[in-house]
């Protein structure tokens, strides 16, 4: 059958198509199978206070978007961090439906993200939450996996597997196959490694690898040695770390900052190469701005995308993945991804994961880089949040898509349907597979 060449009234059909009938690979997340422990009261029976699978509308409602924002409503004069801390999880829920949903619209990006998934689910969300938590009080959570995979059209999920967390290190530990379920793959994150090299190696060597606060040649073997553990035990697809604003390449300030340099320089990079595994950085968090809110109380700042440049310059046979937080970076990140075939640009991340800056973002990284970057990933925390975050991020990319083709169009070039589904493959599954070289 002949390809079908696509009139300008057909685009918008066969994007829309295409980015439906297209499974994505979601390159970054927090999501773990049950294998990790589920910390929610289910039909399995199986509950795990500290498991690292979240799930169910009462996590998805307090997720820490939500409670930084209900603290804006209902601030700490009147309802205490530490009391709000002791509450139980549905009281948590309760009161932010309560603050923020019923006596509030709810028409912020992380309230609309809730009634989203609800929604999709089969719920109707003015109905309140009775009715939601029934349902997931009768789910088990492993099949739950495949409803929500299947709605979100995810084909698989990359985790992020902190080693230096203790609860998730001895997971894996007492456990060889916890981490084999097909659904999901696992990336080895290290940040302590480079942020706090003394820290990372008194912890090294409790392990039984011969480190010590001094780099000298027998910590950074061991330090390596570490890393091909790791990646062996967890068969990591690639290494990641989050930075702060304040990352620097090379080093500026004092000694711990100086070491994280000699172990990106001498540890992380060299068995990233040999390994042939990416190198993921995610660069401009401030954390804990706000310590009473836990971990809603992060914020960002504007980074240095020059240290990213040089890295890329050094280290020609490394592949660096990067993503950074603040809005001023990305066009300059954008353009920088123009001169090094090394470095993947990808997803809009945290606070700026919202609709009008993903947009701004994916539409001015498409005038720039074509097809040769990875829009999108969730960043999903809570298993629910990739129904919503698909959702709302497909749309965007698909106008944005629409639109660029118009424009293509009108310089005569023939679009045809087959175009629309490589592009749409591309933006979706294959420039991340190209990448990580399988």
């Amino acid at each position: 059958m002949p390809d079908q060449i696509l009139n300008t009234e057909d685009v918008s059909a066969a994007v829309t198509d295409a980015l439906s009938a297209q499974p994505v690979w979601d390159l970054h997340t927090h999501l773990y199978p049950p294998a990790f422990g589920t910390p929610v009261s289910n039909a399995s029976g199986k509950v795990d206070p500290r498991g690292l699978m979240l799930w169910g509308v009462d996590e998805l409602i307090t997720y820490h978007y939500l409670i930084a924002e209900v603290y804006r409503i209902v601030p700490a004069t009147k309802l205490p961090y530490e009391q709000f801390w002791k509450m139980s999880k549905r009281q948590q829920a309760d009161h932010i439906w309560k603050h923020l949903f019923a006596e509030r619209t709810p028409v912020s990006e992380a309230c609309r993200g809730v009634l989203t998934a609800i929604n999709l689910l089969g719920f109707d969300p003015n109905d309140g939450l009775e009715k939601i938590r029934r349902y997931f009080d009768q789910q088990d959570p492993d099949q739950y996996i495949d409803r929500v995979m299947k709605l979100a059209n995810v084909s698989r999920i990359t985790m992020t597997n902190a080693v230096f967390d203790d609860n998730e290190r001895n997971r894996w530990l007492a456990d060889s196959n916890v981490g084999s379920d097909p659904r999901f793959r696992a990336v080895l994150r290290i940040d302590p490694l480079l942020s706090d090299w003394p820290g990372a190696s008194k912890k090294l060597a409790e392990w039984g690898y011969k480190t010590s606060p001094e780099l000298n040649q027998t910590s950074i073997d061991e330090a390596k040695r570490f890393l091909g553990d790791w990646v062996d035990r967890m068969k990591a697809i690639y290494i990641a770390v989050s930075q702060p604003p304040e990352f620097r390449y090379p080093a500026e300030g004092d000694q711990t900052t100086r070491a994280g340099q000699t172990i990106l320089e001498k540890v992380i990079l060299p068995t990233c190469a040999q390994r042939k595994l990416p190198f993921a950085m995610m660069i401009g968090s401030r954390r804990f701005a706000n310590p009473h809110l836990q971990d809603a109380g992060d914020m960002l700042g504007k980074a240095d995308v020059q240290a990213v440049v040089r890295l890329c310059q050094n280290f020609p046979d490394n592949k660096f993945m990067l993503t950074m937080l603040s809005r001023e970076n990305q066009h300059e990140l954008a353009v920088a991804a123009r001169k090094f075939g090394n470095l993947m640009v990808f997803g809009c991340w945290w606070f700026v994961n919202n609709p009008s800056l993903i947009e701004e973002i994916t539409r001015m990284r498409m005038e720039l880089l074509g097809t040769s970057f990875i829009p999108q990933h969730s960043d999903a925390r809570i298993l629910d949040q990739l129904v919503y975050k698909w959702d709302h991020s497909r749309k965007i990319i698909g106008q944005v898509m629409i639109d660029k083709y118009h424009d293509l169009m009108q310089t005569g070039w023939k679009l045809t349907r087959s175009q629309v589904r490589r592009d749409v493959k591309q933006y979706l599954n294959d420039n991340f597979v190209e990448f990580l070289g399988r």
